[in-house]
């Protein structure tokens, strides 16, 4: 059976090839009833668009990057899911390309916006609040959206989470639970976003009526190893925390490793929680209060709006989707009832 080409999509929609091209590609110069027709015209003779033809016909290449830091591996196994989510409903290609933030990223990154002719770029955190990177892709006119970033810097549109007030939820949530030694654990300094939840934990005490204790704050670098650490340095304090909450779910199990090592008993001794929800979060003995942060749908969200941008729409405000906490095992009240 011959394979259904274009031209006899548009032969059996009575329009133009254009018209079609224009309805695959979501312009807004179409009218609804027009746009119905070939939808159901493509529908019916199961059309399935030639990538080459279309990266002709429309003079782009129908190819967006997702950049992501090499050494990050929770979170963005789901960015990826949420991207290709999206690119495969709207007929794109989607180019994950891993990068060493601490290197020379920008001429790599040119070089592959001219090799590949990127019509787009997804930025993840860190990358996203790298100035020269932001810089470079501004001045090559490549449209980038940033996902979860602290700053947005020169980026064509973001999409963000509520890090903070989550963050003070969370601290506040521990408060009431008898806590009144909260520790914590700042993430990454190079991830900005990452930063409004030291702000959210501090918004969390004021709120709870606690005072901030700068000895109850430990500088983490987002890694299990420094949760191991910095875990490590907060309870061998003589007033050690009875409560420690990580900026991300990887630091929290480090702090878990750390307080076996010490013999103390989670969350008998000591509540542990977390951010971001990973499916490690789960599987740890016991299963990590956390927050979850939605992933997977900023990534959705965020490709949603590159794509939108590339069709010559004007993003509104940045979308915010909100974080849900995720009572589980690993925090109790402080007489040794649970609270789920």
């Amino acid at each position: 059976m011959a394979k259904v080409t274009i031209e006899d999509v548009a032969k059996q929609a009575d329009v133009s090839i254009k018209t079609v091209s224009r309805v695959l590609n979501k312009e807004a110069n179409v009218r609804q009833q027009t746009r119905d027709k070939v939808l159901k015209t493509i529908d019916t003779l199961n059309y399935q668009p030639d990538p080459g033809a279309r990266r002709l016909a429309g003079g782009r290449s129908f190819l967006i990057a997702l950049l992501h830091d090499s050494s990050t591996s929770g979170y963005i196994l789901d960015v990826q899911m949420g991207a290709l989510k999206t690119c495969r409903s709207e007929h794109y290609e989607l180019l994950i390309h891993p990068c060493d933030y601490l290197g020379n990223m920008v001429p790599e990154i040119n070089a592959l916006v001219d090799q590949l002719r990127l019509d787009g770029v997804l930025l993840t955190p860190p990358l996203c609040d790298m100035a020269p990177l932001s810089r470079a892709l501004h001045e090559k006119n490549v449209p980038f959206v940033s996902i979860a970033s602290g700053e947005g810097l020169h980026a064509s549109g973001m999409v963000y989470t509520n890090d903070r007030g989550a963050s003070a939820e969370m601290t506040s949530y521990l408060a009431s639970l008898g806590h009144e030694r909260i520790g914590f654990i700042i993430g990454h300094p190079d991830h900005k976003a990452v930063a409004n939840r030291f702000l959210g934990y501090q918004d969390g005490l004021k709120r709870s009526g606690l005072d901030f204790d700068a000895k109850l704050v430990a500088q983490g670098f987002s890694s299990f190893e420094s949760g191991v650490e910095c875990g490590s340095q907060l309870l061998r304090q003589p007033d050690r925390p009875t409560a420690i909450f990580a900026s991300n779910d990887e630091m929290a199990a480090g702090i878990m490793r750390a307080a076996h090592q010490l013999e103390l008993r989670i969350p008998q001794d000591l509540s542990v929680a977390g951010f971001d929800d990973l499916p490690l979060a789960k599987q740890l003995t016991p299963a990590l209060t956390t927050i979850r942060q939605p992933i997977r749908a900023m990534a959705e969200t965020a490709t949603q709006l590159l794509l939108s941008i590339l069709r010559g729409q004007t993003p509104e405000a940045p979308p915010m989707i909100p974080c849900l906490p995720q009572y589980r095992e690993s925090t109790r009240r402080r007489n040794g009832d649970f609270r789920n």
